[in-house]
């Protein structure tokens, strides 16, 4: 049992303010600052009255605990006698027990005990022994001061601390103030971007109306120009197809002779037409293509029929010495989900725009199968398409720069048309190519066909 650092009894309104002023005092010498010292002092002096309203009279101990790792003041007020008058009732908390850390009140022997306690700031000294007898010797040494001193120096505490009152008071009207001027300054800033937002709003729903109404007529402009280009082509092809024949007719042994001239002339008329009605048919695929009129025929492909058709059908058109057509024979198994139709027209457009634009060297296709995915690439040893134009090949009607001096004419169609099919048949198209180190065209299609 810990010997208290002071005690001291309560027996008349004259002691309530010696308490008080050595229950500053105690907390004071443990390094309890200024406003806590006034605390303890306060329920200290509102306990003791209570006491004393009671007709009890109190004995108070004080003593310094260092337990836990948290040293406290610990204060026991105990009655000298039976509480008589009043109560100070353990259920209900005292008025006093917001001014320190914990509050207990209790009963023994019909003796009430008001267990009041504060934390010690962690600067305090450690409570030794030694620490404490010196407390003891300290506390003893001071002499209690008269009644008018406590009151004075009570009613310049109270003086203090309605000052502060006054100064918190007058901070907090200041603070109320600048809120209000900021709640004012927010709504203002609130409304004028509701303002702006809503004029935002305004702007994108207008720029999305406007959006959807040139997608709907870039939509029926494509629609029209498919429409016209299967139209225009499908009656072109009547009248050249014509043309065509009659030349053949003039040219015909059995026909009346023709002069050399003449001869050479019908030549010129057949090769131009045979030239437009290859426009005419790239006009009328392309139309087709692009209005969703051409079905996939799904079906299992064998790459290595295809690859033996185009390598018969296309040999004939290397008429060049210095070029050679190589078509890798696929490895086995070497089947795909496709349309055999679609398929082989994209390959013989990039068989056939390879040997037309390469002068010398070789033209080489090969599948590889990686990812259940085939890779299919035509590679050719041409003049190579610079990197700013590698987007461009493939708009309608577009040609590279530089290649009219290729063997045979082009429309700029066949590029297009070949990459809309490589899309129909659930693949992509890609290509690599520099300047003098020729061009490689990639399609990549899925083995089961569609995605």
């Amino acid at each position: 049992m810990i010997e208290p650092l002071l005690t001291m009894a309560i027996r008349e309104e004259h002691d309530i303010f010696v308490v008080r002023q050595r229950g500053r005092e105690v907390a004071a010498a443990l390094g309890l600052e200024h406003q806590d010292q006034i605390r303890i002092a306060t329920a200290l002096s509102e306990v003791g009255r209570q006491m004393l309203a009671a007709g009890a009279g109190a004995q108070v101990a004080f003593h310094a605990v260092d337990g836990g790792g948290a040293a406290t003041l610990r204060i026991d007020v105990r009655s000298l006698a039976p509480i008589t008058r009043g109560e100070l009732a353990s259920e209900n908390p005292l008025p006093v027990a917001r001014l320190v850390d914990t509050l207990v009140v209790s009963r023994a022997d019909a003796v009430t005990v008001v267990t009041m306690s504060r934390r010690l700031p962690p600067s305090a000294a450690r409570l030794t022994p030694e620490h404490r007898d010196a407390l003891r010797a300290e506390l003893t040494g001071i002499a209690p001061g008269s009644p008018l001193d406590e009151l004075a120096t009570q009613n310049e505490q109270l003086v203090a601390a309605l000052d502060e009152v006054r100064s918190q008071r007058d901070e907090l009207a200041r603070l109320n103030a600048e809120l209000q001027e900021t709640n004012r300054g927010v709504l203002a800033l609130y409304g004028q971007l509701s303002e702006e937002l809503e004029e935002t709003n305004r702007g994108v729903v207008a720029l999305y109306a406007e959006l959807d109404e040139k997608s709907a007529q870039l939509r029926a402009a494509s629609e029209a120009k498919s429409r016209f280009l299967a139209n225009v082509s499908h009656e072109l092809r009547a009248p050249v197809t014509a043309i065509i024949g009659l030349g053949r007719l003039l040219a015909d042994s059995s026909s009346d002779p023709l002069t050399t001239e003449q001869v050479r002339q019908v030549d010129l008329i057949r090769g131009s037409a045979a030239d437009l009605l290859g426009l005419v048919n790239d006009l009328l695929d392309l139309a087709k293509a692009e209005s969703g009129r051409i079905e996939p025929n799904w079906d299992e492909v064998d790459l290595r029929l295809v690859f033996g058709q185009l390598r018969g059908t296309l040999r004939a058109l290397a008429t060049s010495p210095d070029v050679e057509l190589v078509i890798e024979e696929p490895e086995r198994p070497a089947l795909i989900r496709s349309d055999e139709v679609l398929l082989s027209r994209v390959l013989r457009n990039l068989l056939h725009n390879g040997l037309k634009f390469t002068e010398r060297g070789e033209v080489r296709m090969r599948a590889r199968l990686e990812g259940g995915r085939w890779q299919l690439s035509v590679s050719d040893t041409g003049t190579g398409i610079p990197a700013e134009l590698h987007d461009r090949i493939f708009e309608e009607f577009y040609q590279v720069p530089g290649s009219a001096s290729a063997r045979g004419t082009g429309t700029g169609l066949g590029l297009p048309y070949a990459r809309r099919l490589v899309t129909l048949l659930g693949g992509s198209m890609t290509m690599t190519s520099e300047p003098g180190q020729g061009t490689t065209f990639i399609v990549d299609l899925p083995v089961r066909g569609e995605r």
